[in-house]
């Protein structure tokens, strides 16, 4: 809270400080925080605050660990997770609250990471919410909790959250990580001085991307260090928020460069009028939710995004092609379009380099032409589907 006093302050004597102290707060949570409550603008207020809180976690993979790590160390009173995934082992990079253990069993991230945190603090309630976000169960699950904090990777569950919190008024912390680079700013909050709450994500991004200029961690890459320096500072504006001191990054955006090692950040313009949720004239309401995966034209999930530029008959699934192709040894070129240091972890037999297949094919279809009949296709799902399908050892990655 902005007016939190600092009770060690020095007009007070020591026995006076202990006493009050003791009076609100019991000896562990005394030993526990002590590091925290010294400070002069949480003290025994502020600790209080933080115990009579609660934040939704949406999200328990690399941005999400470190948020309820923290916020569960600080003494957060009440922390929900909502995450649909089972662990991984590809995870265990950047997801550092999973173990080898969680990945054996195949336990939920969810029951993972509070299983981690009761480990942490046995005081703290963690609800799971082992499910994925949707306009059937966001508005339920949300308002229970007072700020929530965006920790997914993929833009229509980006929409789905901002939406929320403006139909409920909560505060949203939203986070991203990509390769070396990450961003932080906060969405529909209203500082004490302001007549009108900050942007929603719609007020800066009415529009979607187009699905296939959009990257995430599982096609992009991550280093699992990024997620984690954007969490923890997603932890760090959620417990300001929570004791009433202002959040840096409202109406601004944190950009992070870790291959350079450089914080910018950058003034957003803030709400709009014309906002479709949280403008003048609002057409989306609790009763109106849009179907966001269809707004967005991809699924609402942080694996590879599906997009289909290409009919049926020039795609071919792995199977196919393993008999049409490999099996028959009839000619062909299989045209690999990852990038060279992909190449590097695993490849099909005798492939040539090339750049994105369903581009790749519709290029090859309109501006070449070949004096024989030929056939070119895309191999629907890649090595992915080729590991699941036809080669059960092909590296996974």
């Amino acid at each position: 809270m902005s007016d939190t006093r600092n009770f060690f302050d020095d007009k007070s004597t020591t026995d006076e400080r202990v006493t009050e102290c003791k009076n609100t707060m019991d000896q562990e949570s005394i030993s526990r925080y002590s590091r925290q409550l010294i400070m002069p603008e949480i003290g025994v207020q502020g600790q209080q605050a933080l115990l009579r809180s609660s934040a939704l976690v949406i999200g328990a993979g690399g941005l999400g660990c470190p948020v309820i790590q923290y916020l569960t160390a600080a003494g957060l009173g009440r922390i929900g997770i909502v995450d649909y995934d089972e662990v991984e082992l590809s995870n265990l990079h950047r997801q550092i609250l999973h173990t080898e253990a969680k990945v054996k069993s195949g336990t939920h991230k969810a029951t993972s990471a509070a299983d981690a945190a009761t480990a942490l603090n046995s005081k703290i309630k963690i609800d799971q919410h082992h499910l994925q976000l949707d306009r059937d169960n966001v508005l339920e699950i949300v308002q229970r909790y007072d700020v929530v904090i965006d920790a997914t990777d993929n833009v229509p569950s980006r929409y789905l959250i901002s939406d929320a919190c403006v139909l409920l008024n909560k505060p949203l912390i939203s986070g991203s990580a990509l390769r070396w680079e990450g961003q932080l700013t906060i969405y529909h909050y209203k500082a004490p001085d302001e007549e009108n709450y900050g942007p929603c994500y719609r007020c800066l991004y009415p529009n979607p991307p187009a699905p296939e200029t959009v990257t995430n961690c599982s096609d992009g890459g991550v280093l699992g260090v990024v997620p984690g320096i954007i969490g923890c500072l997603q932890a760090l504006e959620a417990v300001k928020i929570m004791i009433g001191v202002s959040p840096s990054y409202h109406k601004k955006l944190l950009v992070f460069d870790g291959l350079v090692g450089m914080f910018r950040s950058i003034k957003i313009r803030g709400f709009q009028e014309s906002c479709v949720v949280c403008g003048k004239n609002p057409t989306i309401s609790k009763d109106s939710l849009p179907d966001y995966e269809k707004f967005c034209g991809m699924a609402a999930a942080d694996k590879c995004i599906t997009i289909k530029l290409l009919p049926a008959d020039q795609r071919i699934s792995p199977v196919e092609y393993k008999t049409k192709f490999i099996d028959s040894q009839m000619p062909h070129i299989l045209l690999d379009v990852r990038q060279h240091v992909e190449l590097d972890i695993c490849a099909l037999p005798n492939t040539t380099n090339g750049n994105d297949s369903q581009k790749a094919v519709k290029i090859l279809s309109q501006y070449i032409t070949f004096e024989l009949p030929v056939s070119i296709c895309d191999m629907i799902g890649g090595l992915m589907a080729w590991g699941g399908t036809v080669d059960k050892a092909f590296p996974y990655y």
